[in-house]
């Protein structure tokens, strides 16, 4: 896959006659739903021929062989070229690739068929797969989860079915009821047999256990929970995972943060998923929902305290749209990278891109002449983290959340990495 961005003017035909493909490819990469409308900034993957990169204006062979993670040497070697630094747009580089193998898991929210079918979509990308969530109750039981066809279909897919706890909901913190947990190791232990129970019943093979919004004073009583988790179910052959919000320092302060203890996690469950995204927060101002400067914040300091084959790199598939001027409490609407493209197409909107945010963003006016902003993720936002799981060495990528549309993500996974499966 190469990434072209669209300048004003310019036709699928004639983007098909620089990188020697059909519109159909273009069309069918990227499930453009009017090919015949484009507008600028308009990122696109182009299936070029497998091993083969065109090379673009600006591009160096450094950032070449870092998009592909193979040297400088390596290109030279293959194209044999004399000079390294004299490369021409529009030549056509041979890449020697090794891709990086990594665990790639993803979130479900839908449940029942719906569920099932956004699982069928993308399963052959996917070695985990976690519905959100089974509910902790007071006593130590479960809130269960219609997942029986999407069990079917993780299974149909050689997908590991993970069962997700969590102590949250839409209306509830869950802060009282993790400490009423958190406290009692009766009701622990009761709450890790229903776990034990439902696992052995449907299938799954672990937990995540993504506990939010946890007193400060209950972080030890939280590593503790943990750790009796793994001691009760490493036995009977079951992982452990937690979720951790996106931390830069272990003295960050906040609700959401000081009870995720990360060197104690690390050493105690199996791997994590670093919840890194939300910046862009449905309630708060229009920014980058998973900007990457802030991102490479949090891996900076996970990475010294987190082994990083434990790490599993928090990925959002969705895009927002907020009201301008923004209101505090007003809330941004959310929906899929598709429909960000087909109003940017609707409203005649220019897409720009924050190369600090590494993020696409536009702005339009709509029928009621009011201004929105959108932030949403395109081809080039994807691949710049990609580049950064592997500059990292990171286990693997945690989507959140399946049911959003993002054809061009999928296929630039599939082109940057071999997804692990070990069902």
């Amino acid at each position: 896959m190469q990434i072209h961005v669209t300048h004003p003017g310019e036709t699928l035909w004639l983007i098909a006659q620089r990188y020697g493909v059909t519109v159909t490819q273009i069309v069918t990469a990227n499930k453009l739903e009017n090919p015949n409308r484009l507008v600028p900034g308009m990122a696109l993957v182009v299936p070029t021929a497998s091993g083969i990169h065109i090379v673009q204006p600006g591009e160096n062979l450094s950032e070449i062989a870092q998009r592909y993670g193979t040297t400088i040497q390596a290109i030279t070697q293959a194209n044999q070229l004399q000079d390294p630094d004299m490369i021409a747009v529009g030549m056509r580089l041979t890449i020697p690739v090794q891709k990086p193998v990594i665990d790639v898991n993803a979130y479900t929210i839908n449940t029942g068929e719906t569920g099932a079918r956004e699982i069928q979509e993308v399963g052959q990308y996917l070695t985990y797969w976690m519905p959100f969530a089974y509910s902790i109750q007071e006593d130590g039981g479960l809130t269960p989860v219609d997942d029986t066809t999407m069990l079917q279909a993780a299974a149909a897919e050689k997908i590991v079915p993970v069962l997700c706890i969590t102590n949250f909901s839409s209306t509830e913190t869950g802060s009282q009821l993790a400490h009423n947990i958190l406290a009692s190791t009766d009701i622990q232990d009761q709450l890790l047999t229903n776990i034990i129970k439902v696992m052995k019943e449907k299938g799954y093979r672990g937990i995540n256990v993504d506990f939010e919004n946890v007193l400060p004073a209950d972080r030890e009583n939280y590593n503790q929970f943990l750790q009796r988790a793994v001691d009760r179910l490493h036995p009977e052959g079951y992982f452990v995972s937690s979720a951790l919000a996106p931390k830069v320092s272990s003295e960050q302060q906040g609700l959401l943060y000081e009870a995720h203890d990360y060197e104690a996690q690390g050493k105690i469950v199996d791997f994590v998923v670093l919840m890194t995204y939300e910046w862009g927060y449905r309630f708060g101002p229009p920014q980058a929902i998973s900007p990457l400067n802030e991102i490479k914040r949090v891996l900076d300091y996970a990475v010294t305290v987190i082994p990083r084959d434990k790490i599993f790199f928090g990925f959002q598939i969705y895009a927002r749209d907020w009201l301008l001027p923004h209101v505090q409490g007003q809330e941004a609407e959310t929906f899929s990278q598709q429909e960000a493209i087909r109003r940017a197409i609707q409203y005649g909107a220019v897409i720009q891109y924050d190369p600090i945010a590494q993020s696409p963003f536009y702005r339009y006016t709509d029928a009621q002449g009011r201004q929105h902003e959108v932030w949403f993720e395109d081809a080039r936002s994807a691949q710049a983290k990609f580049t950064m799981v592997k500059d990292y060495h990171l286990r693997g990528i945690s989507y959140w959340v399946l049911g959003y549309p993002f054809p061009q993500n999928w296929l630039l996974l599939e082109d940057n990495f071999t997804i692990r499966k070990i069902v």
